[in-house]
């Protein structure tokens, strides 16, 4: 393959380096603290791109990144990606959720015990010389007993969680995706809501990203909810607490302090409004990753998922596209070809301007995780019908939702002749029209188009004849390639006895040309002649 060249714009792990340098397909440099403008003039080189938080990925560069195919965030977060401009530009966007898992979660539970006992400021007294009125001063608060609201359970809330039932707390967790049954596995009562998670609360610990929708999710009607003298701690994003809401509740009494990693303004003014509290706070620099397990961690797994992505198309922790590891690779892998040669087939022959593009499963691949499947479809089909070269597997969902395409997924239950079979349908008002593929063996193959039952190869050169179901026209379209010089390769006979048509589908060893293909069109019987060529 041809070398795929990568450029690590802040700096990661050496571990992460070498183990992208020591692939023989990959060219790798290393260039640090570049200004917008110096990475928009380098970044048309790579076709990989490495970053934390420091390096900006605005729509300006993705623009200029012409040959990029992904961008790798060694951390969680990504909002210093505009993710809209990278799927835009058919940019993958991955990032590392596991690598710093237990360093966030093991600083949000410090935090909460520092704010608890007072720690920080305790600390300063003692320094100063205060230590018998800090003994005083500084009571602290037991969290044996105390309810805890989980926002947020995914991998850093799980691992909160465990932490906080060791110290006898009761835990309530809030997180749109979280089943009943992975509740009961954490051993965590589920709440349908953020104001159900946080009435009666002792404590909040925030463990979501940060989106319209959860920005200032912590505000003062939520703070109301929770408990008088409760703790707010922070490890995630700063835009997740209304911090003047936050002030008001301290200084008012309802709420005893926070711990905070993060801020609304990074950093935060030395005068920011929380900095005066003098008992139950606890602040930090967003150390979340910041331990030299987690920063190696990080930096190994996105140079592991770039170097996989770009070397064998295993997709890991994508933020974009769906995910495709190399089980579920080995599992889907013999499908992608017959799916994307399904799109371009159904572009060429369909109706145009489609209203909807439906792509159902039967069998088998019923059972398995299909959305690249149909996603490859969906890409197949886009790149035949806007031959312009800016569709590929991450933007054509996006592409499709501009020009109104609706997409629809489903499984079919209906017998067929085949175990498994992939049908992909376009619709436009009430005309519909369809093809459908399966794999033999190891062969996949195309075995109906509208209805009608064929059996084709996926690739080469192909003249599809609908003509009068009456003798003759095979004879007819034979002679007349022959005379072309066109060799046939396979040919498929189907017959519409009701409406007395038929459909020929004709492999060639070589593509035809404009003038054969207008004087088939024109001849007796025939009734439209379509050229198609798959790669």
């Amino acid at each position: 393959m041809d070398t795929q060249r990568i450029l690590v714009s802040d700096p990661i792990s050496d571990k992460g380096v070498e183990l992208l340098s020591s692939h023989p397909a990959l060219d790798v440099d290393v260039n640090t603290g570049l200004s917008p403008e110096e990475l928009i003039k380098i970044i048309p080189n790579y076709n990989g791109l490495i970053i934390r938080s420091q390096t900006k990925v605005t729509a300006e560069v993705l623009a200029a990144a012409t040959n990029l195919k992904a961008v790798g965030r060694a951390g969680v977060g990504v909002d210093n990606v505009d993710r809209d401009a990278a799927t835009n530009h058919g940019v993958i966007v991955m990032n590392t959720p596991t690598g710093n898992t237990i360093s966030t979660a093991e600083l949000a539970f410090t935090l909460m015990l520092s704010a608890a006992r007072n720690i920080g400021p305790a600390h300063k007294a003692v320094l100063e010389g205060d230590f018998k009125a800090a003994r005083k001063a500084y009571a602290g608060i037991e969290l044996n007993d105390k309810r805890l609201a989980v926002i947020g359970m995914g991998r850093i809330g799980a691992e909160f969680a465990k932490r906080a039932q060791a110290f006898g707390m009761t835990v309530v967790a809030y997180d749109p995706f979280l089943t009943q049954a992975r509740a009961d596995q954490l051993k965590v009562e589920l709440a349908d809501s953020p104001d159900a998670a946080l009435t009666g609360a002792d404590v909040v610990t925030l463990h979501v990203p940060l989106t319209d929708d959860t920005r200032h999710i912590i505000n003062a009607e939520r703070l109301a909810l929770m408990n008088s003298g409760a703790l707010v701690v922070n490890c995630a994003r700063g835009g997740l607490i209304d911090e003047s809401a936050l002030k008001a509740a301290i200084d008012s009494g309802h709420i005893a302090g926070c711990g905070l990693d993060v801020y609304e303004d990074e950093p935060p003014a030395s005068d920011h409004i929380l900095f005066d509290q003098p008992k139950h706070t606890s602040f930090t620099p967003h150390l979340g990753a910041s331990t030299n397990e987690a920063q190696e961690n990080v930096g190994i797994q996105v140079a592991e998922q770039l170097r996989d992505f770009l070397t064998t198309g295993e997709i890991r922790n994508a933020i974009n596209m769906p995910s495709l590891d190399a089980s579920a690779l080995a599992e889907i892998g013999g499908y992608l070809d017959l799916a994307s040669s399904l799109g371009k087939f159904l572009a060429k022959l369909g109706p145009v301007n489609p209203d909807a593009l439906r792509v159902s499963f039967h069998g088998d691949i019923a059972e398995k995780d299909t959305s690249l499947v149909s996603r490859t479809v969906l890409t197949g089909y886009l790149e035949a019908a806007r031959p312009d070269g800016q569709v590929n597997i991450v933007n054509s969902p996006a592409v499709a939702r501009d020009m109104g395409l609706e997409i629809i997924e489903s499984t079919v239950n209906a017998q067929t002749e085949y175990s498994e079979l992939i049908i992909a349908e376009l619709r436009k008002g009430d005309v519909r029209y369809r093809i459908a593929g399966t794999i033999i063996g190891q062969s996949p193959r195309i075995v109906e188009i509208d209805r009608l039952f064929v059996d084709t190869n996926i690739k080469g050169h192909f003249l599809i004849v609908n003509n009068d179901d009456r003798p003759g026209i095979v004879g007819l379209v034979g002679s007349a390639l022959g005379t072309a010089g066109l060799n046939i390769a396979n040919l498929s006979l189907a017959r519409n006895k009701s409406e007395g048509n038929a459909l020929n589908v004709i492999e060639l060893d070589t593509a035809p040309g404009a003038e054969i293909i207008d004087d088939l069109s024109k001849a007796a019987g025939i009734l439209s002649v379509t050229a198609i060529e798959i790669e």
